[in-house]
């Protein structure tokens, strides 16, 4: 399972979505060659973050369904959930629980 860091700001995004997106692309590759079709990402970690999550989250979203996958997000924190609501965005967001 990958890991959101603790912090995510919008001014770290170039830096965090370049790292995310090739761990990203190795474990949707592994996924599928174990013939599962749910990548998982644990949210535990994250304690001081922005709206930037918001766009990390909905753009790693769309990069597993382009490389076949689904993304599940884990542990999400209430803050996360709330301010996804606040945004609007709560039903883009992939949640497992």
């Amino acid at each position: 399972m990958l890991k959101l860091p603790a912090s995510v700001r919008l001014h770290e995004l170039p830096t965090l979505w370049t790292a995310l997106q090739a761990s990203l692309r190795v474990e949707a590759a592994q996924v599928r060659s174990a013939a599962g079709a749910q990548l998982r990402i644990s949210a535990a970690d994250l304690q001081d973050f922005d709206s930037g999550v918001l766009t990390l989250l909905i753009s790693a979203a769309r990069l597993c369904a382009r490389e076949g996958v689904q993304l599940q997000l884990h542990e999400v924190p209430a803050k996360l959930q709330e301010l996804a609501r606040v945004y609007g965005v709560a039903e883009l967001l992939p949640s497992g629980g």
